[in-house]
């Protein structure tokens, strides 16, 4: 069987050769583009992100991101979301007294963190959900933070026999999302391309689910 073959979609944010050189260690073959059918036909997309969350959603939404998420997602094609490209996953974002709506694939409001430091930046732990297939032999890491929001909940409940998300939590000044496995779509706070050996450990279990 050949290299996963993963595209990083193009919408102008700061991070993307970042991700598309991490996953290249590991083997993908990776692309980085806006085109969509590209994007729709590969084993593995990431959407990542970074700086204020209506700047990455209007993005997004000039790449046609949230149409095509939804297409892969409906086909079951796995979807990783880095930083705000895991943010705007949930329903909508409030900045500065501004919300903003997001992908909508999971309820919920992403908010500005109560912690008397922010930026939240740096090393940090996580606390894996149980059955966590992104954090095999990690459960116990470091991984590299930058962000000063997040979502402090997650509301979404499935009833059996639907797998219920695992996700996976972290602290600085208060518990948030630190990330989401559900079905083909997966998440992170953190940066994984950041993160040394650890993160690195991450995106090759997430390169092993596309095969």
């Amino acid at each position: 069987m050949g290299a996963p073959r993963v595209v990083v979609l193009d919408h102008g944010s700061g991070n993307l050769r970042s991700a598309q050189r991490a996953l290249e260690r590991l083997g993908a073959d990776v692309t980085v583009t806006a085109d969509r059918a590209e994007a729709e036909a590969a084993d593995g997309l990431v959407l990542p992100g970074v700086g204020a969350y209506a700047a990455c959603m209007s993005a997004l939404r000039a790449v046609d991101g949230p149409r095509l998420v939804g297409r892969r997602l409906a086909g079951g094609r796995p979807v990783l979301g880095i930083c705000v490209g895991m943010q705007v996953l949930f329903g909508a974002g409030e900045e500065h007294g501004v919300r903003t709506g997001g992908f909508g694939e999971w309820p919920g409001v992403v908010e500005r963190l109560d912690a008397p430091v922010l930026p939240h930046m740096g090393w940090n732990t996580v606390t894996a959900g149980a059955g966590s297939v992104l954090f095999a032999g990690v459960e116990d890491a470091a991984f590299y933070f930058v962000h000063s929001y997040a979502a402090r909940r997650f509301e979404l409940t499935v009833e059996e026999p639907f797998r219920a998300p695992v996700v996976t939590w972290a602290e600085h000044g208060e518990r948030f999302v630190a990330a989401v496995e559900n079905g083909p779509l997966t998440a992170t706070q953190f940066h994984p391309e950041k993160s040394g050996d650890a993160g690195a450990t991450l995106l090759e279990n997430w390169l092993e689910t596309l095969t």
